[in-house]
Formats: C-alpha cells, sequence, structure tokens
C-alpha cells in the first residue's frame, strides 16, 4: 500500500463509519426484520424494541450506503443484496458481518491492548446478541469465509490414497465435506468443541456425509486427539496459538496419525519480512485483539515448531496471499 497524502489518511481512518452501520444492523437483525416486507421506520422501530429517531438514522444511512432502498417512507432490502443479508439463505454472509462486528469492538481497544499486551482484560465485551449467539456466529462465519474455496482447494492439494481424514477444529463441517467429497471411500473424523458438534451434525446431516463421520467433542489445545486417521487437517487453527501451544498440539496431532501419517495446515503463511502479505501483517493485529497470543508466523517458524514435534519432509505446498497457504509435513514412522 503506497500512501502519499494526508487526505489518503484521513480517507483511510473514515473507513471505520461504514463498517459500524453495517455491524449495528447485522447484531440487531435488521436485515431479517426487513426480509419480509418493506417497513416504515416506526413499523421497525416497533419490531427491534429501539429507539425510534435512531432507528431511522440508521435506517437512512444504510439505505445511503446502498444495503437498504427507501421508497417514500419505507425500506426494504436491496434486492441485489438480500440473499447475502439474510439468515435463512445459503448465499447469505450475515454471520460473517456479526463476527466482524465483533472484532471491531476489540480492534477499538487496541491502543490499551498494545500499552498492556492483554488482549483479554482489554477486549471489547459480547456483542448485543449476547456470548451463545457471538459464537455460533463464529462458526457460522467460518463457513462464509471457506464455502466457496473448500472444493477446488482441497481438489489442488489432495493427495490422493488416505483412508481417514481427522479435520481438528473442524467447525460446522466445511471442509470435512470438502475432503470427503474428494476421496468417496474415505471416512473422516471432526473433532471440535461439545457447543460446535450440533452445528456440524446438522450441516453433515443436510449434505448428506454424516453417516461418513465421526464427531469427537473435545478441546484441541487440552485433549488427547481421536486415533486412526492417515491425514490429518489443521485449517485456520495456528494462527489461534503461541508457538509453544502449537507445539504442543502438534505433538497431540503426532500421537494421533498413523505412522508415516501427513500433516496438512491451512493457514496464512508470511514472508520473512513480516510485513507481507499485507493481509497477514493486518491479520497478526487480529490475532493480537482477538486471542492471548496468536500470530501469523513465517514458513521458518512453522517449520521449527513442526520439526520440535517430530514431523519431517515439511513443504509449502500452496501459496497465497491470505488464509488459503497450505503446509505439508510427514509424521516420522
Amino acid at each position: 500500500m503506497e500512501l502519499r497524502s494526508g487526505e489518503q489518511l484521513l480517507d483511510l481512518m473514515r473507513g471505520f463509519q461504514i463498517p459500524c452501520v453495517l455491524a449495528a444492523a447485522a447484531d440487531l437483525d435488521l436485515f431479517n426484520v426487513l426480509a419480509a416486507a418493506p417497513m416504515t421506520a416506526t413499523e421497525t422501530t416497533h419490531r427491534l424494541g429501539a429507539d425510534a429517531k435512531a432507528v431511522t438514522i440508521l435506517l437512512d444511512a444504510l439505505a445511503g450506503v446502498g444495503v437498504l432502498v427507501k421508497t417514500e417512507d419505507q425500506y426494504s432490502l436491496a434486492p441485489e443484496l438480500a440473499s447475502a443479508l439474510v439468515d435463512d439463505s445459503p448465499a447469505s454472509v450475515a454471520a460473517m458481518l456479526r463476527h466482524q462486528a465483533n472484532c471491531l469492538r476489540h480492534w477499538a481497544r487496541l491502543p490499551w491492548i498494545v500499552q498492556s499486551g492483554n488482549s483479554i482484560e482489554h477486549r471489547g465485551g459480547a456483542s448485543i446478541r449476547g456470548p451463545e449467539a457471538d459464537q455460533k456466529s463464529f462458526i457460522e462465519a467460518m463457513h462464509v469465509v471457506s464455502r466457496a474455496a473448500a472444493q477446488p482447494l482441497i481438489a489442488e492439494i489432495n493427495p490422493g490414497g488416505f483412508r481417514c481424514v481427522l479435520d481438528i477444529g473442524g467447525a460446522s463441517g466445511t471442509w470435512t465435506s470438502a475432503w470427503l467429497n474428494a476421496q468417496p471411500t474415505a471416512r473422516a473424523i471432526l473433532f471440535d468443541l461439545p457447543a460446535v458438534i450440533p452445528l456440524a451434525q446438522q450441516r453433515l446431516t443436510e449434505i448428506g456425509v454424516a453417516d461418513r463421520v465421526s464427531l469427537v467433542p473435545g478441546d484441541f489445545n487440552t485433549d488427547p486427539l481421536p486415533r486412526g486417521a492417515d491425514l490429518a487437517w489443521l485449517s485456520a487453527i495456528i494462527h489461534q496459538n503461541t508457538s509453544e501451544q502449537n507445539q504442543a498440539l502438534y505433538r497431540r496431532i503426532a500421537a494421533a496419525l498413523e505412522p508415516g501419517g501427513r500433516l496438512l495446515i491451512r493457514d496464512i503463511v508470511m514472508e520473512p519480512s513480516r510485513i507481507a502479505p499485507l493481509a497477514g501483517a493486518l491479520f497478526a493485529v487480529n490475532m493480537l485483539v482477538n486471542t492471548q497470543g496468536g500470530n501469523a508466523y513465517t514458513l521458518s517458524e512453522i517449520r521449527d515448531d513442526l520439526e520440535a514435534a517430530g514431523f519431517a519432509e515439511i513443504e509449502w505446498i500452496r501459496r497465497d496471499e491470505g488464509m488459503n497457504s497450505v503446509v505439508s509435513a510427514r509424521r516420522a514412522s
């Protein structure tokens, strides 16, 4: 990014305004409310149980942005965006809007976090929806960002011939189902927190692959991982952890994998300078404000942690500017 004037800096700084408007609408469930039929500001206020003046200002701002259409005194979803805004649409990005709203609250505390180094103490609180809803939004958001990428990425990197894939922190099963589609004779083990397992059961049942998946509840940072897999998939996990936590996780993976089994890590991989890719440098800030020890790691750092845990044949097999880089490693026999 090349900046040449103070006005450019100010334009960047004003960029928080529209995200805040979108975040408020998503958190308040405004888009689902307007999905049924156009409403006046008064009708919308009644449905939301909110303040009339504030709702009107928010509606007008959303219409100004183009997310809503204002016709006389009624507001409706912009037709071309409606499927992205409502929760029950396959094209919905509403969960990611809510997750990014949570991130926004945490980012706003960045000066305090940089000063203290403590993201927990200075982190923004839960959304107006509450902690449980926030966790569900996070799980759904991970599906939103992965659903288009999963199938082609797996087709590109599939090593073939595996019998069972262990999807660690597999959320609602987006990547599990992609692996099973790539290898029709394989089975899968999805391992994630107990609260996540019902979401995975629902999605995998809807997709029609639930009978090929064992759902195992647990915490991958503390619990032994289920055995029996010859391929482990660790997708968008290592950036949440410290290097020490990742080493411990890799050891648990090595203990669970069959001898000679392969581990594939999908994540951001930083260049040695740590200023590129830019998405990674900014994501490191996201981890600073959202986790106690997370970061974006270089290939050298990932390799060191893997080797310390007993892995070998470490390769960067897919390069990407964002989260879709893939590093491969093999458990020593």
